[in-house]
């Protein structure tokens, strides 16, 4: 069964997966030593030689999220440990990491999160289809269909998973497809930002460590791009380990698990998490020990290689030049027969879709710059003006403004080029052209700002001048984005060539020259020997003999107008020297300047960390539409479920029922209990009063229905209640109008004895007051004894409500929601009929009721 399969991991797996990570790391760490002082030689001699890419004209922004946060708002979580669904208040740092807390409350408070998530190695999915096709891949011939009895059955129609393929998957869910769409954004800009490698600024480490990676995996037999080549470095080698345990602990747990497709499944993904913590947990102490072992020998290391620099460089050349020797005919050929056919179909591959999105970044800012002056112009001043540029400076984060930008470049696909070349999938070219198309962004609207603020200081100007200002500022940025996009996609055109080709071309020359490249290490004197390694002079070589076609390629391609490229002998050289004196200022505070900084900022969030001062949120608040924000605590605060009871509340919760329950004051709104109720806050509930016969009972189904304005909506949910009501008999109505007077004739008197003609055409109050008798009449007339009321509540979103345990069969207790989980209530079927004469709540057949017409009913006869 599936107990013994966890007992078996818990007993014999451990130790097993203790070994196998310390073989891994271990052997991970030989290799990362080695590079580490091939890695601080690099370090060094361009410290000392100098050199670097093309100076950019914008301007770059060190810190840009700085006393920022991404998002926030509240989303239904699923629970494992009860298989319950629970609101959450889900607030997303600068950091880009998602914690989720108790409430809203707990989170301004700064107490500690229920839970934080890093995205590293995630995926954000929609929809049950995509993440259900995912996991019948973690086990061999299991694979599960939509609406199988899934073991996660979602409460809304609009979910938000993150999948991982080792660690926990982690489930959410939102009311509106408004909300799924922006969540949806946020969550993959959160894989984006945590995928996109290791910090740049590690000067040594960081190419020591991806050098030392690459060079691993290609010893396993493994070329090409790696997809799980994102997060810290601990996660990666975690990656590393279960790249190779994950498969052996699928082929001997697999066949052990007993149950249902859906256990199975389950089981599995509970094993696959509990071992991948184990994995990550050593591996962090692991990696930590051994960069603290580097460190020891960095300053000897640096002593020996400021001193004897050139020494070490000429014996390097000396190596190259031998291996060069031997290897580039090999290469050429392999070149001109494999590789460069090919080139111009991959460029284009990679050209097209991506620079269609750097054209929407261009089109998004310009956008954005419009929409500020045509509001400057329809009046507002500075003061309007620093609002907007509150909202635009942090426009290159906001995820659902550059989703457009995002999904452009998405449209990559290397389809038939990935298998020839190894490639295992474009994720990693498209993720990094997003990161460098939102980085391109920031730099535009930094450098706009300072321009911007630069005219504006210290002048008084009316809205024309104001536009005139920013017409100026906004052709100066554009001009120089175009440089630099330009710059930027050749950059990354020539990387992404070299990370197809070069793991290509060295999984077909590596098996050739294996035995011949350790002879060339005698070569090398043994006091440099640490810092020139053959294997890396060998990939330097094979990657010089591609280097000059690749280049040739990208220039061909400049060309072109469609790419929108500049050609390389377009330099722009110190085209506004000011500017860069600009860009050690720091950034402008629009509401403290030019609004007085009193006001809060839209969207200002407390807590999160130790500063007191209040976080501005990059992403606006979520409001459905035409309607204001709900009184419960964020964008669209979920309400709670005080009925579901987490780990160490049960007790508490237990107790607490036997306490008398505190009646709250009328002016504090009470927290809704379920899904449903939060709909009754925002969608229309309708209730319709209809008199009932047997042929009434058999339509009371799912439909349409017209409301007081004359407009029809969907109904989704009825519910019928039957009470008794007493008719009044015409002769009780004729007597009642005999006693009190007709109003007709009372009226008609009144203006007789005013000495008033009487006239056809009545004031209103009198007109009314005719046709409420004549209603009257007809009422009694129509209606007999016994008859039924049918009270429809309409609701658009019944379907969604959780399960109340002790609510009432007919409704009332719950404000006319049914809880979802009661099966026999179905949507599109007709409700029962309650038997409200008795004591107690029974279903009454509808070929039950009865209609009897009494002798003197002659009106309804005839109708």
């Amino acid at each position: 069964s599936s107990t013994v399969s966890l007992l078996y991991l818990s007993e014999s797996s451990p130790p097993f997966v203790t070994t196998r990570t310390r073989q891994v790391t271990g052997e991970f760490g030989h290799v990362y030593e080695q590079q580490y002082a091939v890695a601080l030689f690099n370090s060094v001699r361009f410290e000392i030689e100098g050199g670097g890419a093309p100076q950019s004209q914008l301007l770059h922004r060190k810190n840009p999220l700085e006393d920022r946060s991404i998002f926030s708002g509240g989303l239904f979580q699923y629970l494992e440990e009860n298989k319950r669904w629970r609101n959450r208040f889900v607030f997303v740092a600068d950091t880009y990491n998602i914690s989720f807390y108790e409430n809203k409350m707990a989170h301004e408070r700064s107490l500690r999160p229920k839970g934080t998530i890093n995205c590293a190695g995630y995926k954000a999915l929609t929809s049950m289809e995509e993440y259900l096709e995912l996991i019948s891949t973690s086990l061999p011939g299991i694979k599960a269909k939509v609406g199988s009895g899934q073991f996660v059955k979602c409460a809304t129609q609009f979910p938000l998973i993150l999948w991982h393929p080792y660690a926990r998957h982690h489930y959410f869910c939102v009311l509106t497809e408004k909300e799924q769409k922006k969540w949806h954004a946020v969550l993959q800009d959160c894989v984006r930002h945590s995928n996109n490698g290791l910090s740049e600024e590690c000067r040594v480490q960081t190419p020591a460590f991806t050098d030392a990676m690459r060079l691993h995996r290609q010893a396993q037999g493994h070329y090409g791009t790696w997809d799980m080549m994102c997060g810290g470095p601990p996660q990666i080698l975690a990656n590393l380990v279960m790249e190779t345990l994950h498969p052996e602990l699928r082929n001997l747990i697999g066949p052990r698990l007993k149950g249902k497709i859906q256990q199975r499944q389950r089981n599995w993904m509970l094993i696959s998490e509990a071992v991948y913590k184990q994995v990550l947990s050593q591996t962090q102490a692991q990696y930590e020990a051994l960069v603290q072992a580097c460190e020891v020998q960095t300053s000897r290391l640096d002593t020996v290689l400021r001193t004897d620099m050139d020494q070490i460089i000429t014996s390097k050349e000396h190596v190259s030049g031998k291996i060069r020797a031997l290897v580039l005919p090999r290469a050429g050929q392999l070149l001109r027969g494999s590789v460069q056919p090919f080139l111009s179909s991959i460029l284009e591959a990679l050209m097209e879709p991506t620079s269609r999105g750097f054209s929407e970044v261009r089109d998004v800012f310009f956008r954005e710059l419009v929409e500020v002056s045509k509001n400057t112009l329809n009046g507002g001043g500075k003061d309007k003006l620093a609002e907007h540029m509150e909202k635009i400076s942090m426009l290159a984060f906001h995820p659902v403004k550059m989703q457009s930008c995002y999904e452009k470049v998405e449209q990559l696909n290397l389809e038939g080029l990935q298998q020839r070349f190894d490639v295992s999938s474009p994720s990693v070219f498209i993720q990094r052209a997003q990161i460098l198309m939102r980085e391109q962004m920031d730099n535009a609207v930094y450098t706009f700002e300072h321009l911007l603020h630069q005219s504006l200081e210290g002048k008084v100007q009316g809205g024309e001048d104001l536009c005139k200002t920013i017409h100026c500022c906004q052709d100066r940025v554009l001009k120089k984005y175009d440089y630099d996009s330009s710059t930027v996609r050749k950059k990354f055109f020539k990387e992404a060539l070299l990370q197809i080709i070069i793991p290509y071309m060295l999984k077909q020359l590596s098996p050739s020259f294996h035995l011949d490249l350790p002879r060339f290490q005698e070569l090398i004197f043994e006091d440099f020997s640490q810092f020139i390694l053959v294997e890396n002079v060998f990939e330097e070589v094979v990657l010089q003999s591609v280097t000059k076609d690749i280049m040739m390629a990208v220039k061909d391609a400049a060309v072109q107008k469609k790419h929108n490229l500049y050609r390389d002998s377009m330099i722009l050289t110190n085209s506004d020297p000011n500017l860069h004196l600009l860009g050690e200022n720091p950034s402008v505070d629009w509401a403290t300047q030019f609004r007085g900084g009193n006001e809060e900022p839209e969207g200002a969030l407390g807590g999160g960390g130790q500063s007191s001062r209040r976080r501005r949120q990059v992403v606006s608040m979520i409001q459905l539409d035409e309607m204001g924000p709900l009184p419960y605590e964020s964008c669209l605060e979920v309400p709670g479920v005080d009925f579901i009871p987490e780990e160490g509340e049960i007790e508490e919760v237990e107790v607490k029922a036997q306490e008398p329950k505190e009646q709250k004051t009328p002016t504090e709104p009470d927290s809704p209990d379920s899904v449903q109720e939060i709909c009754y806050h925002s969608k229309p509930v309708v209730e319709m009063m209809v008199s009932a016969s047997e042929e009434d009972f058999a339509v009371l189904t799912n439909g349409t229905g017209t409301l007081k304005d004359g407009k029809e909506e969907e109904v989704t949910l009825i519910t019928t209640v039957v009470e008794e009501m007493h008719r009044k008999s015409p002769q009780e109505v004729n007597e009642q109008l005999v006693e009190t007077g007709s109003p007709y004739q009372e009226a008609e008197g009144g203006l007789q004895e005013k000495g008033e003609p009487a006239i056809e055409g009545k004031g209103e109050e009198d007109e009314a007051a005719i046709k409420n008798a004549i209603q009257e009449i007809e009422i009694a007339v129509q209606e007999e004894d016994g008859e039924r009321i049918t009270e429809c509540v309409v609701d658009s979103d019944a379907e969604l409500a959780p399960p109340l345990v002790d609510s009432s069969p007919s409704g009332h207790d719950d404000g006319g929601f049914q809880p979802p989980t009661n099966e026999a209530l179905n949507e599109g079927k007709a409700q029962p009929i309650l038997d409200a004469l008795k004591t107690e709540d029974t279903v009454v057949d509808p070929g039950e009721v009865v209609v009897v017409l009494e002798p003197g009913d002659t009106a309804l006869h005839n109708e």
